[in-house]
């Protein structure tokens, strides 16, 4: 009798889950994964995925957003109370991996995944701590370049070529100025753009150098005793002190960029590569095919400038659902997917696996194909403690163009910084 009402119970229970559209045990083993992210990273597309994949799985993702200034602290409270979600948002970035996130202990090893070994190695770097990848880069890491646009029309009226040298770079910038072009816009009011100068030639140093990166970062080596480096900032000074930057560079604002490059008075511009796009929106009557673009070359530099590290995507190694979790991982890099996602959002050319189509315009396209084995990474993710002082060294260089400082004192101060970070850090290269 005890059987029979307990099979008339279980009976019953699946009846109901019937006539409500649940299959039985459903909604018992129904997971939810938890995802916590800045505001900016979470792309729509993503977002449509998800959806997909739960139709597919069964397995919801709780996109869980955080405005961006508050961003850090909620992670870095979440991560130390042992409580974070299934999945966690962070930058990529050797440093950013081991002092923000210390993923060692708090991210799941995903070397294993199948998706791991079809990543950009440039990328899949970024998110690799002692020989184990920790995240999923899933974000346009190498589509948007700084490199210098320059108006075809106004070159070719002039009779220039993209340069191969600073000599050649510096004649050419003369020749526009005497001209009566002023050759560069450079807003150096902003505190930061004039920075990227230097750090992102990270590449040419390395070239340089070999092996500088690692000894930068055990502290066997000073930014100071770089001759590298001190060739680009003395040569940033000198297009200063030329009138390359225009008479008003100390004031002109990066706000102002599409305006300062609409009529043609002004002959190149440093941005990304998404520039001349931005250029079209703001003024329809400007091709974006009326603009290419060239490597920065100062110290002499051909080599292209990437930035592999961006909002990636770790597992919390105290999820209960870190299987679950992959197989989002999983899903989100299948090469339809992949796509899918490209597509749907506008402000990504490329994403970091094969197979991909991306949106470049065939001038850009034949542009990164040029240097797809002529790059490397920007020292201000190579190199530890560069980034979180970006804007200090825009006060430097910036007294470096007023004649503040020397360029020999830019470095020092550099380093100097470094230094305090370090300790701060408890960093044992500079803690012997």
């Amino acid at each position: 009798m005890k059987k029979l009402m307990l099979l008339n119970a279980v009976s019953a229970i699946a009846l109901t889950a019937t006539m409500f559209g649940v299959s039985p045990g459903f909604a018992a083993d129904k997971v939810t994964l938890t995802y916590l992210a800045d505001s900016n990273w979470v792309k729509a597309p993503e977002k449509e995925l998800a959806k997909k994949f739960e139709e597919q799985t069964g397995i919801a993702i709780d996109f869980q957003i955080v405005p961006s200034d508050q961003y850090t602290n909620v992670l870095k409270t979440k991560l130390n109370s042992g409580e974070a979600t299934d999945i966690f948002g962070g930058q990529s970035g050797v440093t950013d991996l081991t002092l923000n996130y210390n993923v060692e202990k708090n991210a799941v090893d995903l070397s294993g995944e199948a998706w791991a070994k079809q990543e950009d190695p440039l990328v899949a770097a970024q998110s690799t701590v002692n020989g184990k990848l920790y995240g999923l880069t899933y974000w346009d890491t190498l589509g948007y370049v700084w490199v210098v646009n320059y108006n075809k029309a106004t070159f070719k009226k002039f009779g220039l070529e993209p340069p191969k040298t600073y000599a050649e770079f510096k004649a050419l910038c003369q020749k526009l100025k005497d001209g009566g072009v002023q050759p560069l816009y450079e807003p150096i009011s902003d505190g930061w753009h004039h920075v990227l100068w230097f750090p992102e030639l990270g590449p040419r140093y390395e070239q340089a150098s070999p092996g500088l990166a690692d000894k930068l970062n055990t502290n066997k080596e000073k930014f100071a005793d770089d001759k590298t480096m001190l060739t680009d900032l003395t040569e940033l000074k000198e297009m200063f002190d030329l009138g390359f930057f225009g008479e008003n560079a100390l004031s002109d604002t990066f706000a102002d960029r599409t305006k300062a490059m609409s009529d043609g008075k002004i002959a190149m511009f440093m941005a990304q590569s998404a520039f001349p796009q931005d250029l079209h929106k703001d003024y329809p009557n400007i091709s974006a095919d009326d603009f290419g673009a060239f490597v920065m070359p100062l110290a002499d530099n051909q080599l292209l400038n990437i930035n592999p590290a961006g909002p990636t995507h770790f597992i919390y190694s105290g999820s209960k659902h870190v299987a679950e979790a992959k197989q989002y991982l999983d899903f989100l890099t299948k090469p339809e997917n992949l796509q899918t996602y490209l597509d749907g959002e506008p402000q990504f050319f490329t994403l970091p696996f094969p197979g991909v189509k991306a949106k470049f315009s065939p001038d850009l396209q034949a542009f990164m194909d040029a240097h797809k084995d002529a790059r490397g990474v920007v020292y201000q993710t190579q190199i530890n403690y560069v980034n979180s002082q970006w804007m200090d060294i825009g006060k430097d260089i910036t007294a470096m163009f007023t004649g503040a400082q020397t360029p020999e004192d830019v470095l020092k101060n550099l380093d100097k910084r470094r230094a305090d970070f370090a300790d701060a850090a408890k960093d044992p290269a500079w803690n012997k």
